[in-house]
């Protein structure tokens, strides 16, 4: 099982993990550690996956939300189930694209296949984040609300380390032109994280800076990034620009998570 740590977030009663694709159960595209409950894969595969996951952390519960590309952050105080069915999945978790908490043994969990997992922790607050920052959510400031949250639980963004997981990097990320027109109207220094690509009228985007940014220009101070790339790392990563390349019909998705112990 591949889990990667980020230094800056070790600390006594925290557990922690950027969790790869291996040391899992399921099979074919979405071998084998796989643990996205809307992937399509084998729902029981799927649940003894997450449950390894929560096996590896010390904990019993592991939550995630319904994944939407915004800002919105679920405040945790209490686990919810993985329903047997997709239905039952809309009947239990909430939509949003963080999670917050200020509870022990409640496993916060984002799901990516390319954008960029982002782990919080106030280790003396005892209050942790987790955050899902595609470019969507990143531009729109899920960074922010995640941060904001997270103080109202009574952390301080002076003390509050973050770690931005594997992701897609700069030289697999191809864009158009209208993909960076968005960001420099929202401010025209935002052509740093742009570089030309070989192909006419398009560039390639460094999201993981991005979202560095993001989080310095929110008063966070200590920020890691483990540059850790999705799309290349084939054997360690999955990744949905790598499976739509392929005309591969889904893919599996990695899990990031924290716990308070």
């Amino acid at each position: 099982m591949l889990i990667l740590p980020s230094d800056n977030l070790k600390s006594s009663g925290i557990a922690h993990g950027f969790f790869g694709r291996t040391g899992g159960v399921s099979t074919g595209i979405y071998a084998s550690l796989n643990c996205g409950p809307g992937s399509g894969d084998d729902r029981d595969a799927v649940i003894e996956n997450r449950s390894r996951v929560c096996e590896a952390l010390g904990v019993a519960s592991l939550v995630n939300a319904g994944q939407v590309h915004g800002t919105n952050v679920v405040t945790v105080s209490k686990a919810w189930p993985i329903g047997a069915t997709p239905e039952d999945d809309k009947k239990f978790i909430p939509l949003g694209d963080a999670l917050v908490t200020a509870t022990p043994g409640i496993a916060l969990g984002i799901l990516t296949a390319d954008c960029a997992p982002v782990l919080f922790a106030d280790a003396g607050a005892r209050v942790i984040g987790a955050a899902h920052a595609g470019w969507r959510g990143a531009i729109g400031g899920v960074v922010r609300a995640t941060l904001a949250t997270m103080e109202e639980l009574g952390a301080d963004r002076a003390n509050i380390a973050a770690a931005i997981g594997p992701c897609i990097a700069q030289s697999n990320y191809e864009v158009g032109a209208e993909f960076r027109e968005q960001f420099l109207a929202e401010n025209s220094t935002n052509a740093e994280y742009f570089i030309e690509s070989d192909r006419g009228g398009h560039f390639r985007f460094d999201l993981e800076s991005y979202v560095a940014e993001r989080l310095q220009a929110a008063g966070v101070k200590n920020i890691a990034k483990l540059s850790a790339d999705t799309y290349a790392r084939e054997d360690n990563f999955f990744s949905f620009r790598r499976a739509t390349h392929r005309s591969e019909s889904n893919y599996g998705r990695q899990i990031s998570a924290i716990v308070l112990t």
